[in-house]
């Protein structure tokens, strides 16, 4: 390769490590999913990981006496592709749901159908990308799914696979907006541009999530 182009890779690659610093998600990487995003202020979680959020500040928690979890979606729809394939999708909103029925079955009981004491849980996957480690490429929402074509000549550098959650969180009488969050988080690094995501590759990721968003609602009732 001649140094010309070795310079101007190196310069293009500087250019992609500085444009991307954000970690919460951009407004102009909403998916959509939510009503209204101009509530959301930047607020730390429990674990001191920044996060876009909004809470009723009249909210009183102690008229709910049930959560009821919605499927979590993914939106916009995706179209899988052979890096992301369908079987990871579904893996990626069925493990999201475990989560979350997990972490906020220990704080109160789950319904099976929402009550006016419900407070119900609408969560969506509003994103999934994988891209090459290093070089910090992020395609923008509205993404119906990101499969980044960023990568070496080679071929062989590590792929960083990232999601981001939109969530709200509804009255179960009267559907008002309870709270909402927006999130985005990096899984496990894949081993080059070739190898196949799968659900497993985020689980630590929807983990914390659920975790979070679990402890925020604790921290809230006991307040």
């Amino acid at each position: 390769m001649k140094l010309t182009n070795i310079v101007g890779s190196l310069m293009i690659a500087s250019l992609a490590i500085t444009g991307c610093s954000s970690k919460t998600v951009q407004p102009d990487e909403y998916s959509g999913f939510l009503k209204d995003y101009s509530r959301l202020k930047e607020e730390k979680t429990p674990s001191g990981a920044p996060v876009m959020r909004w809470i009723d500040p009249k909210l009183d928690l102690t008229k709910y006496t049930s959560f009821y979890v919605e499927p979590s979606q993914l939106y916009p729809k995706p179209q899988p592709t052979e890096k992301i394939p369908q079987s990871t999708l579904t893996g990626i909103t069925s493990y999201y749901d475990q989560a979350l029925k997990r972490e906020f079955g220990k704080s109160l009981p789950l319904a099976t159908s929402p009550s006016p004491t419900s407070i119900i849980i609408r969560p969506a996957i509003t994103a999934v990308s994988s891209k090459t480690e290093g070089l910090h490429f992020y395609e923008v929402i509205p993404i119906a799914l990101v499969a980044a074509a960023v990568s070496t000549a080679t071929g062989i550098r590590d792929q960083e696979t990232d999601l981001a959650t939109e969530a709200v969180f509804l009255d179960g009488s009267t559907n008002q907006v309870l709270a909402q969050v927006v999130r985005k988080g990096t899984g496990e690094s894949l081993e080059n541009d070739s190898q196949v995501m799968k659900a497993t590759d985020v689980k630590k990721v929807l983990d914390s999530w659920a975790s979070e968003m679990s402890q925020t609602y604790q921290s809230l009732k006991h307040k």
